[in-house]
């Protein structure tokens, strides 16, 4: 009777290491490559509803990933500060509000693949989204998820080839956004 409770303290510290080490907490801060030169003079209002995360860390035994989308959604606002896409972002009310849902999947034919698509909806005040845009960024990973760095970098790349692609689109489209905050 003595024996068992050492074990079962040791069970419990095995165990315990065991699911804290199979989560790999993801952060991402893409750098912005510099300021645009079509900055849209309006503030910008960021709310990112939902991050999704689908494939191969499903599995059992297979390391989970914890991205939260408040995570991303700060690192988007720090993308387009530093981008400088609109004259202020943040999380507060503002002139515009950019809504944008994002998936992850993970799929592991080889090495794994990482994808990430951002959906964002831009509108006014008290109305309907007016443009809805896409984009997406792709990275491969290792063939195995040891480590969090193994997750970490490939998301890293897939979102910031993501918010390249959107910050881009937003930026062609300064015109149009502008003529229909006029009306």
């Amino acid at each position: 009777m003595r024996h068992v409770a050492p074990r079962l303290l040791i069970l419990l510290m095995g165990l315990s290491l065991l699911v804290s080490g199979c989560v790999h907490r993801i952060h991402v801060d893409p750098p912005s490559n510099g300021p645009t030169t079509m900055t849209i003079p309006l503030d910008a209002q960021l709310d990112v509803p939902f991050l999704a995360i689908e494939g191969a860390d499903h599995m059992p035994g297979i390391p989970m990933l914890d991205w939260p989308a408040k995570d991303l959604r700060q690192a988007i606002i720090h993308y387009f500060a530093e981008r400088q896409t609109f004259r202020t972002i943040g999380s507060d009310p503002a002139d515009i509000k950019m809504v944008v849902k994002a998936w992850l999947t993970l799929r592991a034919p080889d090495r794994y693949l990482y994808r990430v698509h951002l959906e964002a909806d831009l509108s006014y005040t008290g109305q309907g989204a007016f443009k809805t845009y896409a984009a997406e960024g792709e990275a491969l990973g290792s063939s195995v998820r040891w480590i969090t760095a193994s997750d970490q970098e490939p998301i890293d790349e897939a979102t910031s080839q993501a918010l390249q692609q959107l910050a881009a689109q937003i930026e062609q489209d300064r015109d149009r956004i502008l003529s229909t905050n006029s009306r």
